[in-house]
């Protein structure tokens, strides 16, 4: 473990991260630019006291957990976190897509009785979900693991052309493409992921041709617009959320406004639901 080297970097790194570039208020009487040792700490779940003896070169040697947070709270980017890694003497592993769902989402996603919430992965397979959102997905309960998967369904639909004609659409279609291109660097050893692209890329020239423009943006909300033949034309947002200590996991709400002719469609196929 370099602890010069660890202190070193975790100051140089803490005084180019910006408060609003965290989400904490900037203030009035900031002598530095940057995070406060406090802020950092708060950030990565830890003691000021130990960030402190980190930053001072004194501290024991921290595991991977804290190694992690650290890397979360100072906004690292890959090659910054390898490094930072190796100074605090721990191999680095190439992070992996886990196949479990926390128990804690799934009883939140249960809890959301009027919207529509799934979990998804990085690979863009659904990996949990509520009544509702299955009802507005055409029954996600008949679909088999491999191919309940969402960048599959849009650019294996026969309607694929009409699809990215629509400016909606197009625009889901080239952010998931995107937003999958950041998840092949983020997750590089992953078999399952590299074969989902290499099948797309062999079968659909759309996704060939999105793919080879190499746009990298991770998705977040969206407006989407879904018919569903019992309730009609659903107008929502589609709000993309990140998991707490798991990057490889996100959950998708979808919203409407209230007392809108949407939100009443949303409330009667719960109805639906219940009484089915």
């Amino acid at each position: 473990m370099n602890r010069d080297g660890l202190a070193d970097f975790l100051r140089i790194r803490r005084a180019h991260v910006t408060p609003a570039g965290v989400g904490l208020p900037a203030g009035d009487r900031r002598r530095t630019p940057g995070l406060r040792r406090q802020e950092v700490a708060q950030l990565a779940g830890m003691s000021i006291d130990y960030y402190i003896r980190l930053e001072q070169g004194r501290g024991p040697h921290p595991s991977r957990q804290i190694l992690n947070a650290l890397a979360r709270a100072l906004m690292l980017s890959q090659d910054e976190r390898i490094h930072l890694f190796h100074l605090a003497g721990q191999a680095v592993e190439a992070p992996q897509i886990r196949e479990d769902v926390p128990e804690s989402l799934l009883h939140l996603i249960s809890f959301l009785e009027e919207v529509p919430a799934y979990v998804l992965d990085a690979r863009y397979d659904i990996r949990a979900w509520n009544p509702l959102a299955s009802a507005l997905m055409g029954g996600l309960e008949s679909v088999t693991d491999e191919n309940r998967n969402v960048i599959r369904w849009v650019f294996m639909s026969p309607d694929i052309a009409e699809h990215l004609d629509d400016e909606e659409k197009s625009r889901f279609a080239r952010s998931s493409v995107a937003d999958l291109r950041a998840a092949m660097g983020c997750y590089p050893d992953d078999r399952k992921l590299q074969a989902l692209v290499a099948e797309l890329l062999a079968l659909s020239p759309h996704f060939a041709e999105l793919w080879s423009r190499y746009e990298v943006e991770v998705r977040r909300e969206q407006r989407k617009q879904v018919t569903h033949p019992a309730v009609g034309t659903i107008d929502a947002i589609c709000q993309v959320m990140s998991v707490p200590d798991r990057d490889d996991l996100r959950l998708v709400l979808y919203t409407t406004e209230p007392g809108s002719p949407s939100h009443q469609a949303l409330r009667d196929l719960r109805q639906l639901t219940l009484s089915s």
